[in-house]
């Protein structure tokens, strides 16, 4: 079938359309790429763009020999593995049974839940719970607050809704139990909402650093997001071991921002690849109710 004119230009005014989003999107993330390899002079000058000017690596030599950026960078792969871990055992384990009608009390259950998406104790009590818990200087203050985000259990929740009652009718006729069904009917009919909430919970804890910031006294403690904050700040790390030299100073000074941000960004960029596919269908199966 031939095209008509006025379908061609359609054709030519989308893709002029949807290039200029794409550029308008990365745009943004490909010019701190192409500063944090610029130099000082170049950056200072607003002479970078998409493609770095003067190359330079020196912010990132100067940062990745510190050791205490390898020890904070190991702490929070340590807090993201753990903690997703964790978030997502318990937010499976209770978006399950809310999914059920069946549940006794599942409306007050779920007007308790939805309850704390909108109020909680505040900053000082959260900090003398945890304080009083023995959580303080250790994981358990990262990972066990932030357990479940209420979000993302609600999406679950619809999820698992989703999937039809008589796969359970016919695994129970089979002799399975509660647990069976979750783990040989459920979950292996999850993977989407799985791999998504993977992404969320693994994006959150990357990204933390406030319950560091407050709960953490001690340095080899940090997250990197904290230790390139201090970077930022120069409140400590290599700007003030007086290792560098004033250049480099001068040079780090310029393009720390864009190199810290790349660096903290690279591993969720790496990872997200790899579960895009299951990323569209999991959030929208788990926001729309069948």
């Amino acid at each position: 079938m031939k095209e008509s004119f006025r379908y061609k230009v359609f054709k030519v005014i989308n893709v002029i359309i949807l290039l200029a989003i794409v550029y308008v999107t990365l745009f943004p993330f490909l010019n701190i790429v192409a500063q944090s390899f610029s130099s000082e002079q170049h950056i200072t000058a607003g002479n970078v763009s998409l493609i770095p000017k003067g190359f330079n690596v020196e912010t990132y030599k100067v940062i990745m020999s510190d050791s205490m950026f390898w020890l904070n960078y190991k702490n929070t792969v340590v807090y993201t593995v753990v903690g997703t871990a964790i978030s997502l055992v318990l937010s499976t384990m209770m978006a399950y049974p809310l999914a059920k009608k069946r549940l006794k009390g599942r409306n007050f259950w779920l007007m308790f839940v939805v309850f704390t998406m909108f109020f909680n104790g505040g900053i000082i009590p959260n900090y003398v719970l945890v304080n009083s818990l023995g959580f303080g200087n250790t994981i358990w203050a990262i990972v066990i607050p932030t357990a479940i985000s209420v979000f993302n259990l609600l999406i679950m929740k619809t999820f698992f809704e989703n999937i039809p009652d008589e796969l359970e009718e016919a695994a129970i006729m089979d002799g399975s139990n509660t647990y069976g069904i979750l783990w040989k009917i459920v979950l292996p009919l999850s993977k989407p909402i799985l791999a998504t909430m993977l992404l969320f919970y693994a994006v959150t804890h990357w990204n933390s650093w406030f319950p560091a910031f407050l709960y953490f006294s001690e340095k080899e403690l940090f997250p990197v997001s904290i230790y390139l904050r201090n970077l930022i700040k120069g409140a400590e790390g290599s700007l003030s071991s007086g290792a560098t030299s004033a250049d480099n100073l001068t040079q780090i000074a310029a393009n720390i921002k864009s190199v810290t941000m790349v660096l903290t960004v690279l591993p969720i960029v790496c990872v997200y690849p790899y579960i895009q596919k299951y990323f569209v269908s999991g959030v929208m199966l788990g926001s729309v109710k069948g």
